[in-house]
């Protein structure tokens, strides 16, 4: 941070100077043995003949110093531009964290910036304690972030040293027979003025080798994987540039997806000590190819959301660009290389010794493993190569089909369904998401149907034994199948990535909704349209009940708690309760227009898993506190009326949660006293998905959480003896709670709060019954 990095320009100069005599220099030699090179009538013969060699050789060797001292002139500037441009980020990160609160020393720790009265408070305050966490976490942020940018200097440095020790040593381009250069170790005549391209030189070299199975060593690969993090960092302007040079290098599609396939039998192999190193390398080739397939419309400018009509006629015309060549030839070579077969040992080695043991994997299936390791890339890559891989399948949908497993630890880093690895890679970013999803983007492509109804998920072989004969067995799913759909579809309803924490509770974009709405229809009747008069078909609760849908099942518990206004809405009759062909489009204010026994049904579905039902049921009572603390209630009727919608609600909710098979679970959370189930509960670990509410609203659900989990198991049992009994004095406690922690935030009177637990006593039931004849089993 204190070095002076105009000292590198002086030294430029000095170079730059030192040219200029080397090129004077240069001149008066000329002048001086002109005559005597070409030889005249009193000086011939051999002694004549290496002169004139001599000669040449040595004037050779003064431009060739020219040329080396302007290399390093441009080389040294090049440094000082990334050191300058390294240090200025250094310093905003800096900045930024000391006006978070954050105190920065000289080396680079970061630690809180409290008093020590502010520190005992926290320290001895119960909440003070989760906060002083908090600002204990931010710090680490901090500090990780300044570490990246000393690390990026750390990169940058080696660069720079590679560069100038590749620019004074003599390439010897000229050096052959009848060549001017005369000396095996001069000036370098070959000098390069950016040093990436000595970078590129090497990495390439390293690259190559390790494509032919050649030895190759630890410090080797480790210079790759520098050169690969250095120019891979967008810092710099160069690195998508460098990208596609380093894939161009290397061979394209084709040789990007034999060095992942190298480098991941070194990761996942049984030499311990190059899993880090090689696993490491590969996820810096993974953003190197998120780099060189990035798609910018004009420099500067953001591009239009994805999938929008100014997003397509954008490309339209970009794609016949000069600036398109290199990802119209990548995505090119990808559609041969994609399906060409690869060596990987981790596949070979799952293929059973009766079938031939060493069975190959697909180009696309390699290339997807490895872009799980990288990030950031393009929705138009995203989509492009997604709709490549579902037009092969199309035309053989047993295209990946591989004998074994890939799945859990052990295997599932290895994307054998490419097309569900490459959703899930989408699941990363919302707006790729629902670009990619939204019927309504191109209607003539649903690409949603076809991945809800139509798809072959049966990816892994079997075999059966008949006596001692082997045949070929059923195609079954590995127990990851559908988890990047799920992941998509959580993104694309939501507009967030996946997993991320809950944002306030609201309506949604057209797509968005549009997504979730034929989301709902397509699980539960197979058709987006909905049930078109025959409820017969609706099966959504038992079909998410299959374990081939278990990895979607947390992903669609998310996008649903997000949507929760509307499925409330619709369950106690203020939404469209017969359903609608689509969503109530309406801007960033649009809903979905689901049946409500369809969405009743999808949400027991996912609720298959305990923790997905606790969220959905968060929400809910989040909502409920929403409305009771940011409505004016101050008319009794306005009470009346919305307390009945919240006990209707609630009473639907609850029926969900009595057919879902809780387990221990209700017992140890019964434990847990005031462990609040938002944020973590007592099983599985941290809730993510929760909505977001003010602070009087987050106090209303403080007040009443112990009472919840009452009122849902008191409904256990009924749904499967198809009985609904008259009351539920749990769930009415449980009510109770509500409108007297409501009461007590907002200063009801007692007079108030009686008569809104009297309606929405008398609604609960309602709702039960909307649950329960959803969720019957129909004929």
């Amino acid at each position: 941070m204190s070095a002076q990095y105009d000292k590198l320009t002086a030294a430029a100069k000095a170079w730059d100077d030192m040219a200029s005599d080397f090129k004077k220099a240069e001149s008066a030699y000329a002048a001086a043995t002109q005559g005597l090179a070409q030889g005249n009538t009193t000086w011939q013969g051999i002694a004549q003949g290496t002169a004139h060699t001599n000669f040449a050789g040595t004037q050779y060797e003064y431009g060739a110093a020219q040329t080396q001292a302007k290399a390093i002139a441009d080389l040294l500037r090049d440094a000082h531009g990334q050191f300058t441009e390294l240090k200025q980020r250094l310093e905003s990160v800096v900045a930024d964290a000391r006006k978070a609160k954050m105190a920065v020393d000289d080396e680079g720790n970061v630690r809180p910036d409290l008093t020590a009265q502010e520190r005992y408070a926290y320290v001895h305050d119960p909440d003070g304690q989760k906060l002083l966490a908090d600002y204990n976490k931010a710090a680490n942020d901090w500090a990780g972030q300044i570490k990246k940018y000393v690390k990026a200097f750390e990169d940058a440095d080696a660069g720079v040293k590679m560069a100038l020790a590749g620019a004074v040593k003599d390439s010897n381009k000229d050096r052959i027979p009848g060549g001017k250069d005369a000396t095996g170790s001069g000036f370098n005549a070959g000098a390069k003025s950016d040093i990436e391209q000595y970078e590129l030189e090497h990495a390439k070299d390293v690259a190559t080798r390790l494509n032919n199975g050649e030895k190759v060593s630890n410090a080797d690969v480790e210079s790759l994987n520098r050169i690969l993090r250095d120019n891979g960092n967008t810092a710099f302007k160069h690195h998508t540039d460098f990208g596609r040079d380093f894939v161009t290098a290397i061979g394209g599609a084709e040789g990007t997806i034999k060095l992942s396939n190298t480098l991941n039998n070194g990761a996942h192999g049984s030499d311990s000590g190059r899993k880090g190193l090689y696993g490491d390398t590969n996820n810096m080739l993974a953003n190197t190819v998120s780099n060189a397939t990035q798609v910018v419309f004009e420099d500067g400018k953001k591009n239009p959301p994805y999938g929008s009509k100014e997003y397509r006629e954008a490309y339209e015309k970009w794609s016949k660009s000069s600036d398109a060549k290199f990802y119209n030839d990548f995505m090119g070579d990808l559609k041969k290389a994609g399906l060409d077969k690869f060596e990987l040992d981790v596949a070979g080695d799952k293929a059973p010794m009766t079938r031939g043991q060493g069975q190959e994997i697909r180009g696309y299936q390699g290339l997807v493993t490895l872009m799980q390791q990288g990030s950031g890339y393009s929705p138009q890559f995203l989509g492009d190569l997604t709709d490549q891989m579902i037009a092969a399948e199309k035309k053989d949908k047993d295209v990946w089909d591989l004998h074994g497993r890939f799945e859990g630890k052990n295997g599932g880093w290895f994307a054998n369904d490419p097309v569900d690895g490459a959703l899930g890679l989408m699941g990363r970013s919302g707006e790729a998401a629902t670009g990619y999803l939204d019927p309504g983007a191109d209607p003539k492509n649903d690409r949603l149907k076809y991945l809800m109804t139509e798809r072959d998920w049966n990816v892994v072989n079997t075999a059966d034994w008949h006596g001692n004969i082997e045949v070929t067995g059923k195609d079954t799913f590995d127990k990851d199948a559908r988890a990047g759909l799920g992941l998509a579809i959580e993104a694309a309803t939501t507009g967030r990535p996946a997993g991320s924490p809950g944002a306030e509770l609201g309506r949604h974009s057209e797509a968005q909704a549009r997504i979730m709405h034929d989301t709902i229809n397509l699980l539960d009747y197979g058709s987006a349209t909905g049930r078109d008069g025959d409820d017969s078909k609706a099966n959504g609760d038992n079909l998410l009940k299959q374990p081939d849908y278990e990895s979607m099942r947390g992903s669609l518990a998310r996008a649903l708690a997000s949507y929760t206004p509307d499925m409330v809405d619709t369950i106690v009759g203020d939404g469209t309760m017969s359903g609608q062909p689509g969503s109530d489009s309406d801007g960033n204010d649009s809903r979905i227009q689901n049946s409500r026994s369809s969405m009743l049904r999808i949400m027991r579905g996912v609720s298959e898993d305990p923790e997905n039902f606790f969220l959905l049921h968060e929400a809910e009572r989040r909502y409920t506190a929403h409305q009771l603390t940011t409505q004016d209630l101050s008319d009794p009727e306005a009470v009346k009326n919305l307390a009945a919608k919240i006990g209707e609600a609630n009473g639907a909710y609850n029926a969900i949660g009595g057919d879902v098979k809780l387990g221990e679970r209700d017992g140890e959370l019964s434990k847990a006293g005031d462990q609040r189930v938002y944020g973590y509960h007592v099983v599985g670990g941290a809730v993510t998905g929760i909505p977001v509410v003010g602070d009087m609203a987050q106090r209303v659900v403080d007040g009443y959480w112990n009472e919840w989990l009452k009122g849902v198991t008191a409904e256990q049992g009924l749904l499967a003896r198809d009985r609904i009994s008259s009351g539920n004095d749990a769930a009415r406690d449980d009510l109770n709670q509500i409108f007297e922690s409501w009461g007590a935030q907002t200063q009801q009177s007692d007079t108030m709060i009686d008569a809104a637990q009297r309606e929405a006593g008398q609604s609960y039931t309602s709702g039960r019954e909307s649950a329960y004849d959803a969720l019957r089993e129909r004929k």
